[in-house]
C-alpha cells in the first residue's frame, strides 16, 4: 500500500494539480460508498463544513496565503475530541444525553488555525479501553488487509487508521494510551507516533486515564506525523527534525517480553529490519529489561486506567450500565476494587520503574522492537469469545503499553514487505526525546524503504 504523504499532497495543491475541493469532494465520496467502509469508520462527518472550509483554503492556496503544509488537506478526528456544539460521544451510546461541548478540543482549534479541513468524527472502541478496535455500537471497520476475511483495525483509533488507508483522509488525529495510536498503525500499515505524554495538551479531550493518555497522528510516513506533531504540539515554526545518521547509531533491542510470542509475519519482517539496519552500520544490542516482566505484577489490579476509568465513569455506570459495551465495563469495574492507598502506591512504583528503565537505557539513542507480535486476527472469532478477546487484547497491548507506563515516545513504521500482512516496528525513547525519535525514524524508514524496493 502506497499513500501520498502530507508533503506530496500539499505540493499538489501549491501547483495548483488539484484543488482542496477537489481532495475533499474524493474523501467524502469514498466516506459515504455503500461497498466501502465509511459507516463503520466515521460517527459523523461534516459534509458541507468541510466543503466550506476547503473552499476557504483554496482562495487563500491561490493568494500564496497557505497557513501550513496542513492547508486544504482533509483530516479526520477520533471521536473523543470535542467539536463545540456536539455532544462527545467516545464511541459509545450512554453519552447521547451529555450536554454538548462549549468548544472544540484544543488539538482541534490547532488543526483549523493551520488550515487542515475535518471531514469528520471517527469510529473507536468504546472509551478508547482496548486494542482491538471491535465496537458493538457502531460496527468495526474491516482492516484494509485480508478484507474479505474482515479482520480488526486495531484499537482503538480503528476508524481513524482505515479513514486514512482508503483515503478518506490524509491523516487522522487519535488518542494512545496504551498503544491506541501505534496498534492501528501497525496493524493497518500506517505510521503511527505517540509523543510523551504532556507534549500535547489534553484540554477538550474525553480521557481514559490522565496518567497515560496522549494524543498522536496516524498518516503515510514520518514526515507527515513530525509536521502533525508540531502542529499538535504547538511548536508548528520549529524547524522539523532532519534524518539522523544510521551509522553507529545504538539501538537497544530488549531481550525481555517484547519477542515472546511473535508469529511468523512478525518475527519474519521484524528479523529482516534488524539486518538491514545492521547492514547499514547502526549497532543493534540485545539488553535485558527485567522491569518490562515486572510491569504485569504492577498493573495486576487494572492500573491507572481501571481506577481513573472508573473514577470518570462512576456515575454513568450508576445510571445506565446495560449501555455500555459490556467488554468495556467490565475492565472499568476493576477500578473500583482499587483504594487511594493503592493508587499512591502504583505511583511510587512507576517513578522506581521508570527510573529503573532510563538507567539501562541511557546509553542507547533508542529501543527497537515489535510493534505487536502477532498480525491482524480475523473480527468474528473475537466477537465469538470472551475469553480470545481478552487473551488478545493483552497480547495486542502488551509492548505499547511498556511505553506509555515509561511515559516516552514512540514510532510505529511499516517493516513488512509489499503484499505480505502489515507488520509494524516500534522505535522509542524516554520521556522528552520526541524529536530525536522522529530523526531516528525518518532515516530507518528511508533504509527500510529502500530495502523493500
Amino acid at each position: 500500500m502506497s499513500l501520498p504523504t502530507l508533503q506530496q499532497q500539499a505540493e499538489a495543491l501549491r501547483t495548483g494539480r488539484v484543488t482542496a475541493r477537489d481532495l475533499v469532494e474524493t474523501a467524502l465520496t469514498r466516506t459515504s460508498d455503500p461497498a466501502g467502509e465509511g459507516v463503520r469508520v466515521f460517527t459523523r462527518v461534516y459534509a458541507e463544513r468541510a466543503r466550506a472550509q476547503a473552499q476557504a483554503s483554496d482562495w487563500l492556496l491561490g493568494a500564496g496565503l497557505a497557513r501550513s503544509l496542513l492547508e486544504g488537506l482533509p483530516v479526520s478526528i477520533k471521536d473523543l475530541f470535542d467539536v463545540a456544539g456536539e455532544t462527545t460521544l467516545a464511541g459509545s451510546v450512554v453519552l447521547r444525553d451529555a450536554e454538548p461541548a462549549k468548544a472544540h478540543a484544543l488539538v482541534v482549534q490547532r488543526l483549523i488555525a493551520a488550515g487542515a479541513v475535518i471531514v469528520g468524527r471517527t469510529n473507536m472502541t468504546e472509551f478508547a479501553y482496548s486494542g482491538l478496535g471491535l465496537n458493538p455500537h457502531y460496527g468495526t471497520p474491516r482492516n484494509p488487509w485480508d478484507r474479505a476475511t474482515g479482520r480488526i483495525p486495531g484499537g482503538s483509533t480503528s476508524g481513524g487508521a482505515v479513514s486514512v488507508t482508503d483515503g478518506m483522509a490524509v491523516a487522522a488525529i487519535g488518542s494512545d494510551t496504551g498503544g491506541s495510536v501505534r496498534i492501528p498503525s501497525a496493524l493497518c500499515g500506517l505510521t503511527g507516533f505517540k509523543p510523551s505524554a504532556r507534549r500535547v495538551p489534553m484540554d477538550g479531550v474525553l480521557p481514559l486515564s490522565a496518567q497515560l493518555d496522549s494524543i498522536g497522528p496516524l498518516a503515510a510516513s514520518v514526515a507527515c506525523c513530525a509536521a502533525l506533531d508540531a502542529i499538535l504540539s504547538g511548536e508548528q515554526n520549529a524547524d522539523l527534525p532532519a534524518p539522523a545518521s544510521l551509522r553507529h547509531l545504538r539501538l537497544a533491542l530488549p531481550l525481555t517480553l517484547v519477542r515472546e510470542g511473535m508469529d511468523a509475519d512478525v518475527a519474519a519482517a521484524f528479523d529482516a529490519s534488524v539486518r538491514a539496519l545492521s547492514a547499514a552500520g547502526a549497532q543493534v544490542e540485545e539488553i535485558a529489561l527485567p522491569e518490562f516482566a515486572q510491569l504485569a505484577t504492577l498493573n495486576a489490579q487494572g492500573g491507572f486506567t481501571a481506577a481513573e476509568a472508573w473514577a470518570w465513569h462512576r456515575p454513568h455506570i450508576a445510571r445506565a450500565p446495560e449501555r455500555y459495551d459490556p467488554r468495556v465495563i467490565s475492565r472499568i469495574r476493576r477500578g473500583a476494587a482499587l483504594s487511594a492507598a493503592d493508587w499512591l502506591d502504583l505511583m511510587a512504583a512507576r517513578k522506581a520503574w521508570v527510573a529503573g528503565v532510563e538507567q539501562r537505557i541511557a546509553g542507547y539513542d533508542a529501543l527497537l522492537m515489535p510493534t505487536t507480535p502477532v498480525i491482524a486476527p480475523p473480527i468474528a472469532a473475537l466477537e465469538a469469545s470472551d475469553e480470545l478477546y481478552g487473551a488478545t487484547n493483552l497480547l495486542m497491548l502488551r509492548n505499547s503499553t511498556l511505553i506509555n507506563f515509561l511515559d516516552g515516545c514512540a514510532l510505529s513504521l511499516p517493516c513488512h514487505c509489499a503484499g505480505d500482512a502489515p507488520v509494524g516496528l516500534m522505535l522509542a525513547g524516554a520521556n522528552g526525546a520526541d524529536r530525536r525519535i522522529l530523526s531516528i525514524g525518518l532515516a530507518i524508514e528511508a533504509r527500510l524503504h529502500k530495502t523493500a524496493t
